[in-house]
């Protein structure tokens, strides 16, 4: 019996399973442990119905919509949208934007549910929307993701040049002292935040990077966010990434639809904005009520005319870098991440890539151990993909697909739990099935032996279960309504993840 996972100290926002050890990599790595609280935000919560162990019997998957050509009478009393798509819209995630179905949704071209849609493509959507956020983009994506936006963003230089507070900050972690350039540096990296948005955020809230803090609330909690568990800029900043993860990918995949502040008031987010702008719309609503809140966002004292400030015009610079995600994206051929002719289990279907709260990215796999828990193995996990090793530390491999050194271009692969005995070092050329490291629970707080898997794109977590489905050897992810539960599927074949061990979640890769 294998037991493989993460413990989580909180249900978090996207992970609403009731009964199962879970698997909860760090808001950082290193071993720095947060808990964060959990806001309401629906999951579908539908499983489709698998004889378990079944391996031969054909999982439910979701039928293709063909759009009408002809625009029909839409029966609503409002005349229809009329809505251009962004880069990353897919059918099933714009239908829960605008709360209607699949099939309400006009166009001259018939889409895939989850087939990603050309951006400027002309949709008609009934008006079915009462109040809502204001339709004003504010921030680009690659403001927001650790995009190639920010390659030659030197954080230390900028820092030291603005002179605050920031500057002289010290913190101790769990890899040694940090300076406050490397702690916007470490939380940017491991999260795949923009380090730009980042020391917006702390200047914005708490004049951290130009002056000084002018009370005690502002020293001890450099993010707004009061709570004696989250002081100093470490522990604050892990909160505002987990909550602009929410926003950002909550609102790619069309799980997030409405904002609630923190007298309980709801706002429906207005459907045409784009994820960078949702990701600092939400993140502000668990700070301020909405008063509060449209100042924050808007006018000549907001975080967007901060941010121009400080940076420059984002709009501008999203012009060399965007789209993040084309629409011609399509994965490249991946591998099971073990040895051919061995045998693993796997233990957790779609969930977060980072943190307790964000992409529904990442897939866990578990090599057979002798006993549960984090019992050292024999077995190696090997790399899904050729490319290059870029950051090897903290129980955490990057393997960079297109081999020039940066992480956030083009694909890279996140390798989590990796044992430090044997890891593969920076600068290695890896090819398929070499060698990454053994699976262990470093890197977080771990109940088994297992590795943790997450794809990026241009610095943005792909979900693991979207219009570019996550697939190993064949075998594609399929989301089992709620993080951690899910399937991989390969023709008429299916294994359901089991975080406890079963043999009807094991994959044997054939020799080859």
């Amino acid at each position: 019996m294998v037991i493989s996972g993460c413990v989580r100290p909180y249900v978090s926002t996207f992970e609403r399973t009731a009964t199962a050890v879970a698997h909860n990599p760090p808001a950082l790595g290193g071993g720095e442990e947060v808990d964060l609280p959990s806001p309401s935000l629906p999951v579908d919560t539908q499983v489709p119905t698998v004889v378990e162990g079944s391996l031969d019997q054909p999982i439910p998957t979701p039928e293709a919509t063909a759009i009408p050509t002809p625009l029909p009478t839409l029966s609503t009393a409002q005349p229809p949208l009329i809505y251009t798509t962004q880069a990353g819209d897919f059918l099933q995630a714009l239908a829960a934007r605008f709360g209607v179905t699949p099939g309400q949704i006009i166009s001259d071209t018939a889409f895939e549910p989850q087939e990603l849609i050309p951006p400027g493509t002309i949709l008609y959507i009934p008006d079915v929307l009462g109040d809502h956020t204001p339709t004003t983009t504010i921030l680009p994506d690659s403001e927001i993701v650790f995009s190639p936006s920010a390659l030659d963003f030197d954080i230390e230089q900028f820092v030291r040049d603005a002179g605050g507070y920031l500057q002289d900050y010290r913190e101790y972690l769990s890899s040694g002292w940090a300076s406050g350039a490397e702690v916007i540096e470490r939380v940017a990296i491991e999260n795949s935040i923009n380090p730009r948005i980042l020391l917006a955020l702390v200047e914005y809230q708490s004049k951290w990077v130009y002056g000084q803090p002018a009370n005690l609330a502002d020293t001890d909690y450099p993010m707004g966010y009061v709570n004696p568990q989250y002081p100093r800029l470490y522990r604050q900043l892990s909160w505002a990434v987990s909550q602009l993860s929410i926003g950002y990918y909550g609102w790619r995949a069309g799980i997030l639809t409405e904002l609630t502040f923190p007298d309980g008031e709801k706002l429906r987010i207005a459907p045409e904005v784009n994820a960078g702008s949702v990701a600092l719309k939400y993140l502000f609503s668990r700070l301020y009520t909405r008063g509060m809140w449209n100042r924050a966002m808007y006018g000549e004292d907001s975080l967007p005319a901060l941010f121009e400030r400080m940076f420059g015009d984002p709009w501008q610079r999203a012009q060399t870098v965007e789209p993040l995600y084309p629409t011609t994206l399509k994965q490249p051929d991946f591998t099971l991440p073990y040895l051919p002719g061995h045998v693993w289990e796997y233990t957790g279907g779609p969930h977060s890539a980072w943190g307790p709260d964000g992409a529904l990215a990442a897939l866990d796999f578990a090599p057979p151990t002798d006993g549960v828990g984090c019992k050292p193995t024999s077995e190696w996990a090997t790399a899904i993909g050729p490319g290059v090793v870029v950051r090897s530390s903290n129980g955490v491999v990057v393997v960079d697909m297109d081999g020039d050194g940066y992480e956030q271009t083009g694909w890279a692969i996140l390798y989590l739990h990796i044992a430090s005995e044997g890891r593969v070092p920076v600068g290695t050329t890896v090819s398929v099935n070499d060698r990454i490291g053994k699976p262990s629970c470093e890197g977080g707080r771990s109940t088994g032996t297992h590795l943790h898997l997450a794809r990026k794109y241009n610095g943005e977590w792909i979900l693991a279960d979207g219009p570019v489905p996550f697939t190993l050897s064949g075998w594609r992810a399929i989301s089992g309504g709620q993080p951690y539960l899910g399937y991989l599927v390969k023709g008429n074949l299916v294994v359901e993840a089991n975080q406890f061990g079963s043999s009807t979640a094991s994959i044997p890769r054939p020799k080859e």
